[in-house]
C-alpha cells in the first residue's frame, strides 16, 4: 500500500488567517475538531460534508492533539 502523504498546512504556513487546514482546503483543522469533538460527528460524516477523505479528517484531528500550544493560540485568538 503506498504510503499516504500529509494534507495539513500548518498555521505558520498557512493563508486562511494562520490557521492550520487542508491543504487545497478551506477547511480548518479547528473546525474538524469542533465538528467531531464538539458535535460528536462521525469522521465518514465530516468528510463526506466536505468532500474530503476519512484520512484527512483523522489527519487533522491527529495535528490538533499533536500541536496542542497552537491549537489554544487559534482558539484564543478566534
Amino acid at each position: 500500500m503506498p504510503k499516504r502523504e500529509y494534507r495539513i498546512v500548518s498555521g505558520e504556513n498557512s493563508e486562511i488567517h494562520d490557521e492550520p487546514h487542508i491543504e487545497g482546503r478551506r477547511l480548518t483543522v479547528l473546525t474538524i475538531h469542533a465538528r467531531v469533538g464538539g458535535r460528536g460527528l462521525d469522521p465518514q460524516t465530516v468528510a463526506d460534508r466536505h468532500e474530503v477523505e476519512v484520512a484527512d479528517v483523522y489527519q487533522a484531528l491527529a495535528y490538533y492533539h499533536d500541536n496542542p500550544e497552537e491549537m489554544s493560540e487559534v482558539e484564543r485568538r478566534r
